[in-house]
């Protein structure tokens, strides 16, 4: 019989050691299944991690490395500071959706307005949108006890629904032609979320994204509830003792985590995305939970660790285009991330013991 037991003291080096372990294991595992399907391990792993910076073309794609690697931070931010409490918020594919709905809503609406306030109004309102579908998760757990992992996954199938709806109804362009999918925004100078520096793919969202970053570090790090966060995760009856009220940190917690993937969506919509279609949702909102457990729900983790996670999709796009691997084998490569994190996770807080269970 196989036992973990908790070490009463863990290696403060293989706390901090594991996700770089990881990452290279992710890499000796990931050559073996390219291996498996016919591709050269080494060069595979060469063109996702090292062609995107240093490649022939790295100049285009160092830009893109920001655009993808923004929504991920901003989304794994808040994520992480729910985790550190935890609060399992698996749903913020949905409000990642309802986000980029709401603020495309109000632009589409208003078309073809030339202001100053629509593009401020947007953020608003998608930071809005996300926000209330974490409150249902949040508020069902405070009234009837549910568990949030599950009304949240749920809700992002519901929001996918409502995507694909008004993709082809409400929100579909009038002038294309009967294809789905909304006017592009990027068309609608109001709405836009362009580069702030042509080419670098630098945008609204990525600076968000870096605020989010020095604003959750300040929350966990300087701030009494970032104090009460951590209390709650760790020793949840301290906690109560110490006057933490579960449902406020839930429904804070909940919140927090919907904005910033409201947000996400938003900025996403209005910029690289730039319209509403069926296809919209990408999976930012469940990579993103691979990037705040690779950073250690930490904020400088979660940026370095979104860096690293928006560097796989480039490279994996590149691998795919010039070595024929099938976007699985990606996907797989991935979550290997995760998988092997919190095997070795496990490895640092617990040792294992092997032999027959003792008979009373």
């Amino acid at each position: 019989m196989i036992t973990l037991i908790r070490r009463p003291n863990p290696a403060k080096f293989w706390t901090y050691a594991t996700p770089i372990v990881a990452v290279i294991a992710t890499m000796i595992a990931g050559g073996l299944l390219f291996a498996l399907l016919g591709k050269p391990p080494i060069e595979a792993i060469r063109v996702i991690f090292w062609d995107p910076l240093f490649g022939a073309n790295a100049g285009y794609f160092r830009g893109q490395l920001l655009v993808k690697a923004g929504p991920l931070i901003l989304i794994a931010s808040g994520l992480a500071v729910g985790f550190r409490a935890g609060i399992w918020n698996i749903g913020a594919e949905g409000q990642y959706i309802m986000g980029a709905l709401a603020s495309a809503w109000l632009a589409l609406h208003v078309y073809p307005a030339e202001s100053h306030w629509l593009f401020p109004a947007m953020i608003v309102l998608g930071a809005l949108g996300g926000l209330l579908w974490a409150m249902i998760p949040a508020l069902l757990k405070v009234w009837f006890g549910t568990s949030e992992i599950l009304v949240s996954l749920m809700l992002v199938y519901v929001a996918e629904n409502l995507l694909a709806y008004m993709a082809f109804g409400p929100l579909k362009n009038p002038e294309g032609y009967g294809f789905p999918g909304s006017r592009n925004l990027q068309s609608y100078p109001s709405a836009h979320n362009t580069d702030l520096i042509a080419g670098t793919g630098l945008h609204w969202g990525v600076v968000t994204a870096f605020i989010a970053v020095i604003a959750t570090y300040i929350l966990m790090h300087r701030h009494i509830m970032g104090f009460r966060i951590r209390v709650a995760g760790e020793a949840p009856r301290a906690a109560r003792f110490a006057g933490v009220i579960p449902a406020r940190l839930v429904v804070f917690c909940l919140g927090l985590a919907g904005a910033f993937a409201g947000l996400a969506g938003m900025f996403e919509v209005s910029g690289p995305s730039g319209q509403i279609t069926d296809s919209f949702n990408v999976g930012y909102g469940f990579t993103a939970i691979i990037v705040a457990f690779l950073g250690r729900l930490h904020p400088i983790g979660i940026l370095l660790a979104g860096l690293l996670m928006a560097l796989t999709y480039i490279g994996g796009d590149m691998a795919q285009l010039t070595l024929g691997l099938p976007s699985a084998a990606i996907q797989v490569f991935q979550g290997m991330l995760l998988f092997f994190l919190l095997g070795f996770d496990v490895l640092t807080n617990f040792r294992i013991r092997l032999g027959r269970k003792a008979v009373a």
